[in-house]
């Protein structure tokens, strides 16, 4: 099939979050999804519900992006190395391969996807396989095919097997229509860009089929969130991610927004526990099936700033990229997760203040370990 290695080529090249690797046939006309199966118009799912004892079985798609690794890291020391399953369509570095069960999975292939699920007795699925903002407006038919077409095949395994459903959502589905300081849960949702499109259909997607078919179907829109230990993978924020590896490096970096550009963010430690919490947050306790998360908002002259207090010879210059700068212009400046905060209790841990002594600490010691080799 040449258009599937087309598109294993490019996701290749261009992913940062590796979702898909081929190309699947025609959907049927009755169903919005690829999927070979269509649910019947009296079928009721239920997902499972987890007692103290009960450990979940879980899968990550798109799990060598950004967030899937650390995901995975903190789901195994949470339920056992052997119940978090990490899977994409690359090869992974030796390191991922042996910290825990690692498989091939191609999101665009229903059968591979449905096979999986069965043969590990899979209970929770995370659905991490995505093409991010930036790179899907370079690449807008992958990423349709990767953000909508390979979400109607999870939908639909998820609902078929009784899955507890989390996809994460992003500040990109909101649009220059939306409120953006703050930005409430429930508003008008324009976005214009493939990212933020797809995001919204999949948060719809994920209610109709909560309410239509029981599934138990969670969803948190993500700030920007910064990690140290993986790579930017296309995405609007990533900025705030470069500068500190570049800091360190050079005590330079080139930013590609404008300094007075706000954006909600979010340290991945307090990203990956939001995750878990509204996962094992009790049903009745949710109030709506998507959130609004956030931790800190800030431009790139207030993370400079911070950190110059920590590398009073750091120089930043701008060359501003207008495609990324659109976009974040079109997203919102601060998040309210009041509901989140009241529904299951959350509450963020780092500040700007704490995350720049936290990414700089890092990246210091990693230098000085390469320095040293």
């Amino acid at each position: 099939m040449p258009l599937a290695r087309m598109l294993r080529q490019v996701a290749g090249q261009m992913l940062g979050s590796p979702a898909c690797g081929c190309w699947m046939p025609a959907p049927p006309l009755r169903f919005l999804g690829t999927s070979p199966r269509q649910i019947p118009a009296d079928a009721s799912f239920h997902s499972a519900s987890f007692s103290g004892t009960d450990q979940p079985r879980v899968l990550i798609t798109g799990g060598l992006g950004q967030l899937g690794v650390g995901l995975a890291n903190f789901l195994r020391k949470r339920f056992g190395k052997d119940s978090v399953i990490l899977s994409d369509i690359r090869k992974p570095p030796d390191h991922i391969f042996h910290s825990g069960p690692f498989i091939y999975s191609d999101i665009l292939d229903y059968k591979n996807l449905r096979e999986i699920v069965v043969n590990n007795r899979i209970t929770w699925l995370f659905h991490y396989s995505a093409l991010l903002s930036a790179v899907g407006e370079a690449n807008v038919s992958l990423a349709r095919a990767v953000n909508i077409t390979g979400l109607h095949n999870v939908l639909d395994v998820a609902a078929e097997h009784n899955l507890r459903l989390f996809v994460p959502s992003t500040i990109g589905a909101f649009g220059p229509t939306s409120p953006r300081n703050p930005t409430p849960d429930l508003c008008v949702q324009r976005p214009r860009t493939i990212y933020g499109v797809s995001k919204v259909h999949a948060e719809l997607m994920g209610e109709y089929y909560h309410y239509r078919y029981g599934l138990d179907f969670r969803c948190l829109r993500y700030p920007g969130i910064i990690s140290a230990d993986s790579q930017p993978g296309g995405g609007t924020t990533d900025y705030a991610v470069q500068i500190f590896h570049d800091a360190i490096k050079s005590g330079k970096f080139e930013c590609n927004l404008k300094p007075s550009t706000r954006l909600p963010m979010m340290y991945i430690d307090d990203c990956l526990r939001a995750t878990l919490e509204v996962m094992e947050a009790p049903a009745e306790s949710l109030s709506m099936r998507t959130y609004n998360v956030n931790a800190m908002s800030f431009t790139p002259e207030d993370l400079t700033q911070e950190v110059l207090k920590h590398i009073p010879e750091f120089q930043i210059t701008y060359n501003v990229d207008s495609v990324r700068q659109a976009i974040a212009d079109s997203w919102p400046m601060n998040f309210d997760d009041s509901n989140a905060r009241k529904d299951w209790g959350w509450k963020h841990d780092f500040d700007l203040p704490e995350l720049v002594t936290t990414m700089l600490n890092f990246y210091g010691s990693d230098t000085r370990i390469a320095q040293a080799n």
